[in-house]
């Protein structure tokens, strides 16, 4: 089995720092915990990015709520990528929907487009997709390198079963990376049930919004070779 990776969501600078020196693989920067994270502030971003030595993804969404944005909403995402990849980020995350839940090819791809050479995630949008196994052909040809979803639930244990068929049916063209209500509880056996390589927390054990360290150190240790 290949050795897993690890994603952190940070939501504050402390929280980047703690994912580095915790062993992170790769931090994904985001605003607004309870909304499910949206674009970061732009500052934020580039002190994140001169303290980081691991990568660094950033949200680019302009609200929570669903996934179907206005003209405004989808030029401003555009404008977002623009000025992120001038902060030598590595990566993107975002996810826009039709209004009947299917994913929506134009906007995806012209994101994608702009975004390019760097590597772009679909969100967990996917877990509010209808026909999960043709979408998933649909993001693959769109360009996409990774998948965020919990398995179209609302945690991965409950959707483990879902998880195993995407990683099977992604056959290595696509990463798909579990994340929601991943904890160093559950990730040894979801790693061994869905052998997915890359996995996604926010390692927040409290109420608050700072991930914690010998949470971090927890997951890493139980990602098997």
């Amino acid at each position: 089995m290949r050795k897993g990776k690890l994603e952190i969501a940070c939501f504050n600078l402390e929280s980047v720092i703690i994912a580095q020196e915790s062993g992170a693989d790769r931090v994904e920067l985001c605003a607004n915990m309870k909304e499910g994270g949206t674009t970061p502030d732009f500052e934020m971003t580039k002190t994140a990015r001169k303290v980081l030595s691991i990568d660094l993804n950033v949200m680019i969404r302009p609200r929570g709520g669903n996934f179907v944005y206005s003209d405004f909403e989808f030029e401003q995402m555009k404008s977002e990528i623009i000025a992120f990849k001038k902060l030598q980020v590595d990566g993107f995350v975002f996810g826009i929907l039709k209004e009947d839940n299917s994913f929506n090819e134009e906007q995806n791809a012209e994101l994608v487009a702009l975004a390019n050479p760097l590597p772009c995630t679909f969100h967990r949008a996917f877990d509010t997709i209808k026909n999960r196994f043709e979408s998933l052909e649909s993001l693959i040809k769109c360009g996409f390198k990774t998948i965020l979803t919990s398995g179209l639930e609302t945690n991965v244990i409950e959707g483990i079963d879902v998880l195993v068929t995407l990683v099977e049916k992604a056959n290595d063209r696509i990463t798909i990376m579990p994340g929601g209500g991943l904890r160093s509880t559950n990730v040894a056996l979801l790693q061994e049930k869905t052998k997915a390589v890359f996995y996604h927390s926010s390692a927040i054990v409290d109420s608050g919004e700072t991930a914690s360290g010998n949470e971090i150190k927890g997951i890493k240790a139980n990602l098997q070779y």
